[in-house]
Formats: structure tokens, sequence, C-alpha cells
């Protein structure tokens, strides 16, 4: 059956959607011999798929990997970077650094930490990410000052950020830190750009630090700054099976 280049692409574990797109748009794919274009549909028992001259095929798939990576401070969330940075991929292992197809799902800003999914399914990074999917991500966040009930109770109903409110948030007081500083836990359903940063940034509390604890049901634990490891097969099904149940939720 045809589907989208797109789409083959990133359910054989070749790259995300968005990789795959960029790559099309670069001239990298073709079709039948041909350069393909975006929004091209294939069928791959009829079809040749080229990527940069190579055959792809179901059949050469890489391996898929589904790990989660406790980010440091100071580590871009891109398989690349034109300035230089270190990447999460750098973290992986030599010969997952190569060839595999894995790419980070979603991002964490480079002076963010904690937890970080690396995959290359791209069909689990699509349902992770799209917007209407809405997976919950808990930060621990501190901030500048100590916010009043009424600030947090602003943040958790939504404020307007680039003429848009953003969705309601879970937040919380733990503790007040070091220098009359408080300790929140923030909980998110959605994931502009730098949405913590700025919300707390206009709600006058500039963030300090901001690590990201768990992913849906998948937690960081003992996961030492830098590390890698593997999800388990529990955790795997539990992702693929929250994106869509609040996929189902919104439609």
């Amino acid at each position: 059956m045809a589907e989208r280049l797109q789409k083959l692409l990133s359910q054989w574990g070749m790259a995300s959607r968005r990789q795959a797109e960029a790559w099309i748009e670069a001239g990298r794919v073709r079709v039948n011999g041909e350069v393909a274009h975006l929004g091209q549909k294939a069928d791959p028992n009829r079809d040749r798929l080229e990527l940069d001259g190579r055959v792809l095929s179901p059949q050469n798939r890489p391996k898929s990997y589904y790990l989660l990576l406790n980010k440091p401070a100071g580590v871009v969330s891109t398989c690349a970077d034109p300035q230089g940075r270190p990447t999460v991929l750098d973290l992986l292992p030599p010969d997952l650094r190569q060839g595999s197809g894995i790419h980070p799902v979603g991002r964490l800003d480079v002076e963010s930490t904690g937890a970080l999914l690396l995959t290359n399914d791209g069909e689990l990074t699509f349902q992770l990410t799209h917007p209407r999917h809405h997976v919950e991500k808990t930060y621990r966040v501190i901030v500048a000052g100590v916010p009043t009930a009424a600030t947090l109770q602003r943040w958790q109903r939504g404020i307007v950020l680039s003429g848009r409110r953003t969705l309601p948030a879970e937040v919380r007081m733990l503790s007040i830190a070091k220098g009359h500083n408080a300790c929140l836990e923030v909980v998110l359903c959605e994931g502009r750009n730098r949405q913590i940063r700025r919300v707390a940034e206009c709600l006058g509390h500039p963030v300090l630090e901001l690590h990201r604890l768990a992913i849906a049901t998948v937690t960081l634990g003992s996961l030492p700054p830098g590390k890698i490891r593997s999800l388990t097969n529990a955790e795997i099904t539990s992702l693929r099976c929250s994106g869509k149940l609040l996929k189902l939720a919104k439609t």
C-alpha cells in the first residue's frame, strides 16, 4: 500500500518524520530513480526507494532503539549543532552515533537537564511530539524569589504567550531553596519552545534551574547525569498507549 515517504522512512527507523521531510526537501530521497518531492507517496512492494544512493527496504531497517538520557547542562538536544557544541548523540556509544537513525524525541534547551528520550522509531516520535497528543512531562524548577499563591494560580490557569494561552498546568510549591528561591514541581501537557522559562519570566520569577523528572510514566529514577539506559518493554508499551489514549480524548 502506498504511504507518504516521510511516514515510510520513520516507520522503518531511518529518521523522525521531520528529519525525513528535510531529507526529501534536500533532494536526498529518490523514488524509481527520480528525485522525490514532499508529500509524494510510494509503495515499498513496487517502488524502488533510495536515500543518498542507497536502496532502502523494510528488510534492511536498523534495529529499533528506545533510550532514556539524563541530559546534562551544556548539551544541545539535536543530532548536529552548527556552533559545534556537544549534542545528545555524542553521549551515545560510538556504534550508535552513525547509521542507526537515533534522534531525540522533542527537546530540552541547552541550559536545562533531565529526562530526554532517544529513539529511531519515527512513528513513536511523531506520536509523542505532535501537539494534539498532549503527553505529560514533569519538571523540578527553581525560580528566583517565592511566588505567591495567586501567582501560582495564574500559572496553573495558563497565561498568554505569543498571542495564545498556555494550557492549564499543575504547579505546586515543593520547598524554599537557599537564597529564598522557590523549588516548584511543574507538570505540563504541552511543549512550546522554552515554555516554563517564558511563563516564569512573565510572572516575575525567572528560572534558575530546570530539571525534567519524567516523560509520561518514564522516570529518571537514579540515572546519573550524562548516562543512558534502555527503556523496558513495559515503558515502551506505556508510552505508545499514553499517546494513543490522549489522541483519542482530543478527537
